[in-house]
Formats: structure tokens, sequence, C-alpha cells
């Protein structure tokens, strides 16, 4: 069997194993959040509360959507074009022209020159943020941030490139399978390397002090059986009033995060209901589920584009002789942008059910639906969260239900209970 026959054969391989992955592993039924409360919880909250959240998203979509876009535009002309070839061989030229100069420094510069143009939008986006309040960033504080992300994208951005064209010159008919054993290898250690050694980049974090709230975080992590390394403190209150925790890290860099603005806003049943929804996906391995499934995923991409990079029409378009070549990575990323935006919608889908099974595990954890419920309007409050957002943008983007729905969810479990 040719090369190309056994990409189509591992292609499939691969697909039958997300699609298995994602139906043993994601939760896709949800715990019951009848409309008719979805319903009655609006209208309890603050009309005001309401409408000023509705006010801020709606300033927000023209720099959000805009950026999507812009960065699809850019994409697709760097990389259907020869426009994007013609970049990774001036970048290349001041070292001759040299394969690696190409592949690092060309790829790059491509990443670079989209970033750079869709650069308003983000700068859109603070302005928003701060004309709010929900921003505690200055433009010199946003600005180093953002300088930072560049710095640790480049980081990872130079060595995935020096590794893919290193495996395309030394295996010119097997890359793709090299490659997306590569690429899923990354995932895996990018799940372990970046709450270790990115995230503080961006964030200090600190040990929750001793006290009663943290004697009872980490006695409730005991009793259900999550093994946590620790609960730490964020100081985001440096550049946001929003509220929020997460877990992140695999195994022995396990570790419950919360911001300093939760401890602020928050009484402590509160922090503790949102502790417990972190600790429901420690126990589901939900870290572990995204790992899985975008190691695959990327495994999964690498090969589909060893197949659709050699079709004719598309090299000709992008003004390259072969896919694995590095004036072809504009095209690369091309396809990528295309992939990524149909995705999207699917991803989406995934996050909210991950999520939806992560409060039913607070729920049923703390027993306590009333403080749940308050949480999740405190959450609105403070993060200007739209209750209840158009459904176009729902189905498109959210990662996680909407406030209405988790409310509805709190009182669908208290009449079950009993409570």
């Amino acid at each position: 069997m040719t090369p190309r026959g056994w990409a189509v054969l591992t292609l499939g391989g691969l697909v039958l194993a997300l699609l298995v992955a994602s139906i043993v592993l994601v939760p896709w039924s949800r715990p019951p959040a009848p409309r008719a409360d979805q319903v009655a919880a609006l209208g309890e909250l603050p009309v005001d509360q309401v409408a000023h959240a509705r006010e801020f998203r709606s300033a927000l979509r023209p720099g959000a959507y805009g950026a999507l876009v812009a960065g699809l535009l850019v994409a697709l002309l760097l990389g259907l074009t020869p426009l994007g070839a013609r970049l990774v061989e001036l970048a290349g030229r001041p070292f001759g022209g040299h394969w690696t100069a190409r592949a690092v420094l060309g790829g790059l510069a491509v990443v670079l020159l989209a970033d750079l143009l869709t650069l308003p939008f983000a700068a859109w986006r603070q302005s928003v943020l701060t004309r709010y309040g929900l921003s505690t960033h200055g433009w010199s504080g946003w600005a180093v941030d953002l300088l930072k992300s560049y710095a640790v994208s480049a980081v990872i951005g130079a060595i995935a490139l020096l590794g893919f064209y290193t495996v395309t010159r030394l295996a010119p008919r097997w890359w793709w399978a090299f490659g997306a054993a590569g690429a899923a290898g990354l995932v895996v250690l990018l799940s372990f390397v970046l709450p270790v050694l990115v995230e503080p980049v961006f964030n200090r974090f600190t040990p929750m002090e001793q006290g009663p709230l943290r004697t009872e975080l980490m006695a409730m992590a005991a009793r259900d059986g999550v093994p946590v390394r620790d609960v730490l403190v964020a100081d985001a209150s440096r550049r946001t009033k929003a509220v929020n925790a997460y877990v992140s890290g695999l195994g022995p860099t396990r570790r419950v995060v919360v911001y300093d603005t939760l401890l602020r806003e928050a009484t402590p049943a509160e922090v503790t209901s949102v502790v417990a929804h972190e600790l429901g996906h420690a126990k589901d391995r939900d870290v572990w589920t995204g790992t899985l499934t975008g190691a695959l995923g990327a495994a999964l991409a690498v090969v589909a584009l060893y197949l659709l990079g050699s079709w004719g029409p598309l090299l000709r378009l992008a003004g390259v002789d072969s896919v694995a070549e590095p004036r072809a990575f504009p095209l690369l990323i091309a396809l990528v942008a295309v992939a990524g935006l149909v995705a999207a919608p699917a991803q989406a889908l995934i996050s909210r059910r991950v999520e939806a099974r992560a409060d039913a595990h607070a729920l049923a954890l703390t027993g306590d639906p009333a403080t749940f419920e308050a949480m999740q309007r405190r959450l609105a409050g403070v993060n200007l969260a739209d209750p209840d957002p158009p459904r176009w943008e729902y189905l498109w983007s959210a990662s996680h239900p909407s406030t209405v729905e988790r409310m509805a969810a709190a009182r669908a479990y208290a009449r079950e209970a009993g409570r």
C-alpha cells in the first residue's frame, strides 16, 4: 500500500477513535433545566443588571466578530494566494533562504502578521472592558501581557515549526505519520507543562491561606475522593474585576485555582460551591478527556492536511509545489482556520455538556442548591454576563450553560431532592 493509502486508512481510524472517545467520555445527556424555570429565573434578576449586561455584550460583539472575520480573511489571503509563500521567502532571505530560517522565521512572520492585523480588534475589546469597569488593567499593563503572549506563542511555535519541518525533510513520504504522532504528543505535553511554566507568566499564584475556608475546601476534596495538589489563589484583580475559578494540570500538576476577586466578592459558601464545580471536572477527568480528544484531533488534522494538501488546485493557488515545504505554511494556516470555524459549534456543545455535568456534581456534593443559584446570580452580575443570550450566539460559541440554565438546574435539583 502507498503512503497515501496508509494515510487514508489512518485518517479513518483517527476519525473512528475520536467519535468513540466523544461518545464514551462526553456527557451527552444533561441535568434537567426546564425552560419555565429559566424564564422565572430571568424575571427575578434585576432589570437594570440584565440591561447593563446585554449592553456590554453588544458593545463587545463588533470587535469579537470583526477579529474573527479579519483573521479568517488574512489567513485565506496568505494561504490561497502566493503572498504567503513570498512572505516566508522574504523572512528566510537574510539567512540565505535556508530551510530552517524559512520554517521558523517564515512561519512566525505569517502568524505575527495575522496578529498585528487583528490587533485593533483586541484594543477595541480592551477599551470596552475598561469603559464598563470590568478591566483594572491600564494600557501599559495590557501591552505587557500582549507581548508576553506573543513571546510564549513564539517559543512554542518555533519548537513546533522546527520539529515539523525537520520531520518533513527526514521522512518526505511518511512525514504525516511522524507529524501526527508528534502533534498528539505535544498536546499531552502542554497539558502538563502549561500550568507549571506558562500560567505563572501571566499571574502570581499563592497557596490559599490557612483558615476555615481552606480547611473546608481540602476536606471537601478528600470527601469527594479527588486528589488535589493544592488550592491556589491567582492575583487576577490586577487586570480584572471578573470572578472565576478553574482546575488545570494532570496528575501531579493538578490544582484548583480561584481568583482573588472571587474571594473578595463571594461568601465562603459560594466559594465552596464554585470549587465543588471544579472538583467535578477533576472527578470526571475532564482535563484528561480534553487532552485525549485534543491529541486525537491534532493527529487527525495533520493527516487530513497531508491528504488535502496534495490536491493540485490548492497548491497552485498557494504558489507552492508541496504542502510539506515551509513556503506552504500559510496554506496550512488557512486550512486550519476554516476547519476551526466549522468545528466551533461542536466544540462549544461539548464544553457546555461537560460544564453542566460539573454543575450537577457541585449540587450533589454540597447539597446546597440555594447557594449554587445565588453564586450564579453573583457571577452574572460581576462578570456582566448576559443571563439568557441570543440563541444563535449561544449555539455558536457558548462554552458554558447560560446563567438562567444553571439557575433552573439548581431549582430542578432542589425539587427532586425535596429541598
